[in-house]
């Protein structure tokens, strides 16, 4: 009896540290939720069949609730935190050439990986060839030839007024239609002319966006204590509309982009551990619990502030630099969307038997690249772009329903190697100012 005393005694004790290590580790309890989202969705979903599907559904929506409140309160704050974050980061930096050297190297580093990225994708739907494997089951498809292609409009024909349709000419606008890309160069314009203008001039402006950051943060902080709840909803949810038949029914093509997302994964890990100075190992364990609530969420927008918190607290990164390469990180540096796209473009075109020329591929290429940067970080945008630019190319756009059957998987992971690139940006980047920088990450 002592013995079972005792051994009872244990079991109490080694549950109560687990409670205690998963109450005090976000990256725990997202595994968690994640894991009994899962369960859930499964029991509730349509595989099992033990719950009538109307009534999965509104159970789905009450348990999905926690997730819309914290991706409500994240896009609440959204905008003026993009703003305050990158006006702070211009504003905050001691001269204009750290401001020169930062903002080059950033591009050069999205252009580079953000090919690489589409590269990686057309290569490997190439070899693995996973449209062929769906192409006896798919519908039936119009003559390509009958499709207009106006190819001879993209990209170029239209670049001019692409360009010029890039400032935002409507502020007021671009913010109630939460058009990024213009917010983001809107705030870009207005943190560059305040470093030309006097400082005690601007000063007033300056406090405004410091005491909005400093707000925006704080309604953050409270979304935070949300995300096990809402990351067990969201899962929940996704199982009980899909499936897990429908999740594993393209099990090729999932694979094909996700070995493409692994393959760019480790390019990241590649230039952080040879330009970086932080080992693979420890940027991992630094930005675990922010890459998790990443894929968890399927928006890198939404994770913004949680990313600007790991780069400063754990990769070593000054806040003036984090407050300048992450948000413009989360609106413009999209190569896994570039890969997803690409290997979705390759895809469809093999379910159709549509063949596409070397100088079709290059031109997909670069309109994928062209607008994966200027994509949203929201989810479910890439399909939208994907149907726009399969169109423009003769390729027959009803294969889109087998991709958005799986859209969402893809889509969460794309999401978390493209938060992993925000922060080996800002990994990269970390030195380029005056002021001494930790030599290392530190990992929590």
């Amino acid at each position: 009896m002592p013995e079972i005393a005792a051994s009872s005694g244990q079991l109490h004790q080694q549950r109560f540290r687990l409670r205690v290590w998963i109450r005090t580790r976000l990256w725990a309890q997202v595994i968690a939720g994640m894991a009994l989202g899962i369960a859930a969705g499964t029991l509730l979903g349509p595989d099992l069949g033990l719950v009538d599907p109307v009534d999965a559904e509104w159970i789905g929506a009450w348990l999905a609730l926690p997730g819309d409140l914290f991706l409500g309160l994240i896009a609440m704050v959204l905008i003026p935190l993009i703003m305050a974050s990158i006006i702070q980061g211009l504003t905050g930096a001691e001269n204009t050439q750290i401001l020169k050297s930062v903002g080059s190297r950033f591009l050069v580093f999205v252009l580079v990986t953000t090919t690489a990225a589409a590269l990686i994708g057309l290569i490997l739907a190439g070899l693995l060839e996973p449209g062929q494997y769906v192409a006896a089951a798919a519908p039936a498809y119009p003559d390509p030839a009958s499709i207009p292609a106006p190819r001879a409009e993209l990209p170029f024909a239209r670049a001019p007024a692409a360009i010029s349709g890039l400032l935002p000419t409507n502020p007021s606008a671009a913010m109630l239609e939460r058009d990024m890309l213009a917010v983001v160069i809107f705030a870009l314009l207005i943190g560059l002319a305040c470093t030309q203008a006097r400082r005690e001039r601007v000063q007033p402006i300056l406090d405004l966006f410091g005491a909005m950051l400093t707000v925006s943060m704080i309604i953050v902080q409270w979304a935070m204590f949300i995300v096990p709840f809402a990351v067990f909803g969201l899962m929940a949810k996704l199982v009980i509309d899909v499936g897990f038949a429908t999740l594993i029914g393209m099990s090729i093509y999932v694979a094909t982009v996700l070995a493409g997302l692994l393959l760019l994964l480790v390019v990241y890990l590649t230039l952080i551990a040879a330009f970086g100075g932080i080992g693979p190992v420890a940027f991992i364990r630094a930005a675990f619990p922010t890459l998790l609530l990443a894929f968890s969420t399927s928006s890198s927008s939404a994770v913004m502030p949680m990313s600007i918190d790991t780069a400063i607290k754990r990769l070593g990164v000054p806040e003036r630099i984090a407050n300048l390469v992450v948000p413009l990180g989360a609106t413009v540096n999209m190569a896994g969307t570039a890969l997803y796209q690409t290997t979705a473009i390759i895809f469809l075109a093999q379910v159709s038997g549509l063949a596409l020329s070397a100088g079709d591929l290059t031109m997909i290429i670069v309109t994928l690249v062209a607008a994966s940067i200027g994509a949203p970080g929201t989810p479910g945008v890439s399909v939208a772009i994907l149907t726009t630019v399969a169109a423009s190319y003769g390729i027959p756009p009803a294969g889109m329903v087998m991709i958005l059957g799986v859209d969402r998987i893809l889509d969460m992971s794309r999401t978390f190697v493209n938060v992993a690139g925000d922060l080996t940006a800002c990994a990269l980047l970390r030195h380029v100012d005056e002021e001494p920088v930790m030599a290392g990450a530190q990992p929590g």
